[in-house]
């Protein structure tokens, strides 16, 4: 069953906890992150989020950042259903603890050409609700101060 109603812009969310937010767009992907997901990556070393496209397992995408000692640059490895973006712990860290907005990539993909990456914190909405931009760091373009 598929139901359809208008959505304004204040009631787009209502209900929606705030999860990572991903973009696939040409060969670009980018994620960005909430202050609790940047938290908790750096404390469990991984996120993760789940859509779901019909009600069986099958039809399904997971996308998950983590960070690793293990990786030098950051990496991005499709094994469906999930999509997985891992970064240099060190480079984690200094996003977490700075004023980076984020991390950016150009991933070498050999005669398929490149993949951009970008990795950002989510920033509050100038225009958005106190409810809209509960878990997003500060946006450096506004007075809006959480």
């Amino acid at each position: 069953m598929v139901t359809m109603e208008a959505v304004t812009r204040e009631s787009a969310f209502t209900g929606i906890e705030p999860t990572m937010k991903l973009r696939i767009k040409g060969n670009s992907l980018r994620l960005r992150v909430t202050r609790p997901e940047l938290e908790r990556l750096m404390k469990e070393g991984r996120i993760e989020e789940t859509v779901s496209f019909a009600s069986d397992d099958r039809s399904r995408l997971t996308y998950s950042l983590e960070h690793t000692a293990a990786s030098a640059l950051p990496t991005v490895r499709f094994v469906p259903p999930s999509l997985e973006v891992r970064i240099p712990t060190a480079q984690a860290q200094k996003w977490s603890l700075g004023d980076d907005v984020g991390i950016s990539a150009t991933i070498d993909l050999g005669p398929k050409g490149s993949l951009d990456l970008l990795l950002e914190k989510d920033f509050a909405c100038l225009q958005g609700s106190e409810e809209e931009n509960r878990d997003a760091f500060p946006n450096p373009n506004g007075d809006v101060h959480r």
